[in-house]
């Protein structure tokens, strides 16, 4: 019950009903018109959740009034809300000339939707002698759109100027960045069934001046991700089916480089024209307006908007307009607008097709799918059920539609004696459009030499196998199997298998997984078929992983078995400084009444295996594999069970590598310490053997270089023992006999020391070859790693150089010197006899 309250003696209470007679209707609005010529006081109290809005565009016209108190405030317009009641009067005589009336609502959209659309007063009835306008703004969260059910009543499109014979007129915007677009303009009883807007819009309805509102509800709810701006929904009725639509905005232009898309549900045994009237074309910056086809089971077809649009199709399809970037610099430059006229026509005639396949070899199926169908087909004007066409023939259908029937087509290939040299492409023909659908499949049987094989390689690429966690989601699959029927595995591009080698008969199938739909624009060229030499294996394939991207492949036939005794390779491909990681997964073992399975792993050009299990041994769930290596396996003849396995491999980078590299690391440290080491023992040695010594001087007292006296007498100091003494000082005369005869080279007495005083006088040789030497001086000298050399000696003061180191006087000669010294000593190491 929807009140609303209305002050003096005719206050009383309305319901609104279905129901409500013309009568009542007519005292109502009689009743209003009375009340507000009389500029009475009307008191309005809008329903909870509504807004209502009072406004005029005359600002200095009538005013709408309200009191509070003793005071009165007047405006152009008033709002009003919360479900408070308000006292309303206004200035004029006739207000529903000059006002209307707003009634305001909203909708939110998450995972469902606040509410539906409900046509009632809203507490607005007291005006209902004022032009009323009921609005619905509705939001939804993209990329989802909102979605707006007409099922019920169904609504028409019309134009902007035109009014609706009952006087109820709906309009549909979207909102967006830009502003807001208006979609259209909508009467009662029409083919429109629904209506989606991107994101966010609103939906209205405007009630003329007088007319009582009628009752009605619209369904809202989340609807499509759509890529326009809106999508309508058409039903083409049998009885009257034509549509005429209008693009958004019009007459005036269609959004800047946007899109608008209609649904058209066509009845069966439909056909359908489409006209596009009164067109306004833009003038355009970038890209081309056009107008694209898409229907069930066919290739998308786009047109210019000057082209000839389809005539006399079939099914239900969509139909998208799109703008371009519109050149709007030039002052008066055109947009784009268009009235899209939308016929059906019942298919009372015969549709005829002309099928040539040339000499390819190629066969066309053609199935009836639906006995209880009314299609008809007609093969050179016999009534067929199935049509096999291997070369030209006349065909006609009857009342066919897509779903009827299903067209396939089959070549085989063989290679008796004389095979091909080159790989045969393997082609999808292009059958012909006439055909009420499109080809679903193509299947070639290759059939090579006796003990023959097939070979097959993708010319778009490496193919991979469709597996759980590697599904296929392109828009065509390659099934490969025997010609027994034995399933070897489905796929598709962008994969790592190279090559797959069957030793058998094959059959390769084509499928589209997008109904047809790219079948004239893309993957035509299937594969390459070559009949190879006969192989070991009954399947080889041949990968090459990629570091970044796993390879997932399975035992052929794949989840079901290996058929008994069969075997497979998987020869894989292992880049340098890389090695592969392989995890067994879904592995299924059998028990083997003859023979046993096996699975093994052996890098190329190796005689050892890297592993090997059958089915009776524990399997390791990975392995490690640092070169390319066969990955083989065999099956036995199962008692029960099945032997399946499914293997991921993966790329990664070579532990062997980095565990070279951080010895050659630590070997570099240690070589580096061992000769920081050794020069340190080397610089410590120098510094060693050239700490000075103390010098023997039988004529004077001993003391060190360092020294110019002895503070002590030499029974008070130490100054008589040596802390070294130079045997090539003391033994010279025994080293030259030994260079006489041969034992040592030439010998020379050490520098004389550097520090030296006056006291003690630093004698040097004259030359190496002297006989005399300086009496009382002994020099140190400095020697490198390799050994004391015998260092070269100068000339000192003109004196000669001795060559013994047992000092004599100038008056003793050797015999005396030797008697008064003691027996004379030999060369060590010297035979004494």
């Amino acid at each position: 019950m929807k009140r609303a309250l209305i002050s003096g003696d005719f206050s009383r209470d309305y319901t609104s009903t279905p129901g409500t007679s013309m009568s009542l209707a007519s005292i109502q609005v009689l009743l209003l018109t009375s009340i507000v010529s009389s500029v009475s006081g009307l008191t309005i109290t809008p329903e909870r959740g509504t807004t209502l809005r009072i406004t005029s565009p005359q600002v200095y016209g009538c005013k709408v009034c309200t009191e509070s108190g003793r005071s009165q405030q007047c405006t152009s317009s008033l709002l009003l809300q919360d479900s408070t009641a308000v006292s309303v009067k206004f200035t004029c005589t006739a207000p529903e000339n000059e006002f209307t009336v707003e009634v305001v609502q909203n909708i939110k959209c998450t995972t469902s939707c606040s509410g539906n659309i409900l046509q009632a007063d809203f507490g607005s009835l007291p005006l209902q002698g004022f032009k009323r306008r009921f609005t619905w703004n509705i939001s939804a969260l993209a990329p989802k759109a909102f979605k707006i059910d007409f099922t019920r009543i169904g609504l028409r499109q019309i134009n902007p100027s035109e009014r609706c014979p009952d006087r109820h007129t709906y309009n549909l915007q979207a909102v967006q960045t830009t502003g807001k677009v208006a979609v259209g303009t909508y009467c009662r009883s029409g083919p429109i069934s629904s209506a989606q807007i991107l994101k966010q819009g609103s939906f209205s309805l405007d009630v003329s001046a007088g007319s009582q509102l009628q009752s009605g509800q619209f369904e809202v709810s989340v609807g499509e991700e759509i890529k326009s701006l809106a999508k309508i929904s058409v039903t083409l009725p049998k009885e009257n089916p034509t549509s005429d639509l209008l693009s958004p905005n019009y007459p005036d232009s269609f959004p800047d480089d946007d899109s608008m898309e209609w649904y058209f549900d066509v009845p069966d045994k439909h056909k359908t024209t489409v006209q596009l009237l009164n067109l306004v074309q833009p003038s355009c910056l970038k890209k081309q307006a056009a107008v694209e086809y898409y229907r069930t089971g066919r290739s998308a077809l786009v047109l210019r908007l000057t082209d000839t649009q389809p005539d006399q199709t079939q099914g239900d399809f969509s139909l998208m307009l799109r703008n371009c970037e519109m050149d709007r610099r030039r002052s008066g430059s055109p947009g784009l607008s268009v009235n899209i006229r939308v016929s059906a026509s019942s298919t009372a005639s015969l549709v005829s097709c002309q099928v040539d396949l040339g000499k390819e070899g190629v066969s066309l199926h053609i199935n009836k799918l639906r006995p209880a169908s009314d299609c008809k087909m007609k093969m050179d004007s016999v009534m067929k059920e199935t049509i096999t066409v291997t070369s030209s023939s006349d065909l006609s259908f009857q009342d066919c539609l897509p779903e009827d029937i299903q067209v396939t087509a089959t070549r085989v290939i063989e290679c008796s004696r004389l095979c091909p040299t080159i790989p045969i492409p393997l082609l999808v023909p292009l059958v012909p459009s006439c055909l009420p659908a499109p080809l679903n499949s193509m299947t070639w049987t290759l059939r090579p030499a006796e003990h023959g094989t097939v070979l097959l390689t993708a010319p778009t690429g490496p193919l991979k196998q469709s597996l759980p966690g590697q599904i296929c989601n392109d828009s065509i699959s390659i099934e490969v199997a025997e010609e027994d029927g034995n399933t070897v595995g489905v796929f598709c591009p962008n994969g790592a298998i190279q090559k797959v080698q069957i030793h058998n008969n094959v059959s390769v199938t084509w499928r589209s997984n997008m109904g047809g739909r790219v079948l004239r624009s893309f993957f035509k060229y299937v594969l390459n078929a070559s009949f190879e030499k006969e192989i070991s294996e009954r399947y080889i394939f041949t990968v090459s992983p990629s570091k970044d991207t796993p390879v997932i492949v399975a035992t052929p036939g794949w989840p079901v078995g290996m058929q008994p005794y069969s075997t497979v390779s998987w020869i894989v491909s292992v880049p340098a400084r890389m090695e592969a990681n392989l995890m067994f997964g879904n592995l299924s073992q059998p028990k083997c009444r003859n023979r046993h399975t096996d699975i093994r792993v052996q890098r190329v050009g190796r005689l050892e295996e890297d592993y090997s299990r059958r089915e009776d041994e524990g399997a390791e769930s990975q392995l490690t594999v640092s070169e390319s290596f066969y990955l083989n396996m065999s099956n036995c003849m199962p008692e029960r069970g099945q032997f399946s396995v499914i293997t991921k491999i993966t790329l990664q980078e070579s532990n062997l590598l980095a565990i070279i590299l951080s010895v050659l690391a630590a070997l570099l440290v240690i070589s580096v310490i061992v000769l920081v080491a050794v020069c340190m023992m080397v610089r410590k040695k120098k510094r060693d053997v050239e700490h000075e010594v103390s010098v023997y001087n039988p004529f004077s007292a001993s003391s060190e270089p360092a020294q110019n006296t002895f503070p002590k007498t030499r029974e008070d100091n130490e100054s008589h023992v040596y802390a070294s003494i130079e045997e090539t000082l003391v033994y010279t005369h025994l080293l030259k006999k030994g260079a006489e005869i041969g034992i040592y080279g030439e010998f020379d007495t050490h520098r004389p020391s550097e520090g030296h005083t006056d006291s003690q006088e630093q004698q040097v040789s004259k030359d190496t070859g002297s006989d005399n030497m300086e009496v009382g001086v002994y020099q140190p000298f400095r020697f490198s790693c390799q050994g004391p050399p015998l260092p070269q000696r100068r000339l000192s003061h003109g004196e000669p150089m001795v060559d013994n180191e047992i000092y004599l006087r100038a008056d003793e000669s050797e015999e005396e010197h030797y008697e008064n010294t003691g027996p004379r000593l030999e060369p060590e190491g010297e035979n004494s006899a």
